[in-house]
């Protein structure tokens, strides 16, 4: 993933987060909250998967640009993102607790998790219908593999089946989301400074 460097180098603060559908949903919650994305605000990098984070931390951090940085991450790449920090200079042996009081948050599984059980299943699914793919998830959710798993664990695999729905649905999600309810990762790394 590239980055505009004169663009980011000129925001009070970066957000590094996987992927695209991180990115639409974290601005479409920032635009909700009224806070000013871009130049002089945050901006919100997609770094291609959390493996790239060494790459933007080098390019942004202490040994680079020097912005203020913080960022969003799934679960399983918490130990990732953790090393990572390492490396760049931003602490030793990094605790959960460590790795927020430097403004890098934790998704409970992931972002699209999150937001699920923030809008709820049943909002989801008038979600999906309103977007014309109700018979495709109902047809999705007659698959033996499905049949077995909770509401939420099936639009959660649904939202990745075709290319571009999981970004779709994140910004679907996070327009949908009472912004009382917004998911304790996803509300703290757009709050922090």
């Amino acid at each position: 993933m590239s980055v505009d460097l004169a663009d980011v180098s000129r925001s009070q603060k970066v957000v590094l987060v996987e992927g695209r559908s991180d990115k639409a949903a974290l601005e479409v919650l920032a635009r909700r909250r009224g806070t000013v994305l871009g130049p002089g605000g945050i901006s919100v990098v997609a770094m291609g998967g959390a493996t790239s984070i060494g790459h933007f931390l080098d390019l942004l951090g202490p040994r680079g640009l020097n912005l203020g940085l913080g960022g969003l991450c799934d679960a399983g790449q918490e130990d990732c993102v953790r090393h990572a920090l390492e490396r760049g200079g931003l602490g030793l042996a990094l605790s959960r607790s460590d790795l927020e009081a430097r403004g890098f948050y934790v998704c409970t599984a992931d972002l699209e998790d999150e937001l699920i059980r923030a809008v709820g299943v049943a909002e989801v699914e008038q979600i999906i219908a309103a977007h014309g793919e109700l018979r495709s998830l109902r047809t999705f959710q007659k698959q033996p593999a499905q049949r077995h798993r909770s509401g939420c664990q099936q639009l959660h695999r649904f939202m990745g089946t075709r290319s571009g729905r999981k970004s779709q649905y994140a910004r679907l999600l996070a327009e949908a989301v009472d912004l009382a309810w917004v998911p304790r990762p996803l509300d703290r790394v757009l709050a922090h400074r």
